[in-house]
């Protein structure tokens, strides 16, 4: 099914009751729900700066993303106010911040990413699915990507589980710039933070990261390559993790890491100069129009640590997928 931009607004999705995974679109969102609760809402309202997942919850409902800017939570940091939810950009497109360009920021050259179309949602009894469109726009409303996005949500009772595929797609040529400052990224509850220097005292910041090669926390963990990166801790008593595994056919596999002791978790293949600590290595990337370059990622929340919800093993399955 296909929907035109101003039409989402009115639409909304009649899902079966036997269904596992529901998909339900209102007017600036549309709502994943697994096993008649819910799990994520995905925000692409007209007034944002770009789309982002908020909040996402573990199987047993445990939020694990911070709610902080959307909610005020006492215990929550309030820095970086543009790390919302789970989301998808980075900080140099032909000059344009597509990171950090909260509307209530002064900084210049701050892009948005606008949705486009809602091209299919389905629901079902293991899976569901989102397939959407958004344009990457400079401050002049000049369109540098097209985006196509599909994200599915898989029903498991133990774990939550979602498949990123994203394609971005030239209009004009395009310049990724080498910077830190994106790109696949989400960002955790406080619980879930590594204990670090200037943080509130309660909640207690259990978190600690892996990454595939073994090494741990983030003096290790930062800027290095790995296939995946586990991020875990505790929340009110509960273990549990998230992981992000990066597919072995993206671009520059493995990629590198920016992941933070306050609970930034990214992905990112552009900011090698940043990572290396050496100016004169360059990440950047330059496409020529109606090129395009493919990401994939999964997003796995999991209870327990990276060895008992056996991490490795599940990457291994993941990156076997074609």
């Amino acid at each position: 099914m296909k929907h035109n931009a101003p039409a989402f607004i009115s639409f909304f999705l009649t899902l079966p009751l036997c269904a596992q995974v529901t998909v339900r679109h209102s007017i600036d969102r549309i709502s994943v729900e697994i096993d008649k609760k819910p799990f994520t809402d995905f925000f692409i309202g007209a007034d944002l700066t770009k789309p982002f997942l908020h909040p996402i919850r573990a199987a047993s409902g445990t939020i694990v993303t911070r709610l902080f800017p959307m909610e005020l939570v006492e215990g929550e940091s309030t820095d970086h106010p543009h790390q919302r939810g789970l989301w998808f950009s980075h900080g140099d497109v032909n000059g344009v911040d597509f990171w950090s360009n909260e509307a209530s920021y002064t900084t210049p050259n701050r892009g948005i990413i606008a949705i486009r179309r809602i091209l299919d949602l389905q629901d079902g009894k293991k899976k569901g699915v989102v397939t959407t469109t958004f344009g990457w726009l400079d401050p002049k409303g000049n369109t540098l990507l097209d985006e196509l996005r599909t994200m599915t949500f898989y029903a498991d009772p133990k774990f939550r589980v979602i498949d990123f595929d994203i394609t971005l797609t030239a209009v004009q040529e395009v310049k990724f710039g080498d910077t830190k400052e994106g790109t696949f990224a989400i960002r955790l509850a406080p619980g879930l933070e590594e204990p670090h220097k200037g943080a509130p005292a309660n909640p207690p910041r259990t978190g600690r990261m892996v990454n595939s090669e073994g090494q741990q926390t983030e003096a290790q963990v930062w800027g290095k390559r790995a296939k995946w990166v586990d991020y875990f801790g505790e929340i009110r008593g509960e273990k549990l993790g998230v992981a992000i595994f990066d597919h072995p056919s993206n671009p520059r596999h493995p990629t590198y890491w920016h992941v933070r002791s306050y609970g930034l978790f990214a992905a990112n293949i552009f900011g090698l100069h940043d990572f290396l600590h050496d100016n004169s290595k360059d990440g950047s990337m330059i496409l020529q129009p109606g090129h395009s370059v493919r990401f994939r990622y999964r997003v796995m929340i999991h209870p327990g640590d990276y060895q008992s919800a056996g991490i490795e093993a599940l990457y291994q399955k993941y990156a076997a997928m074609k």
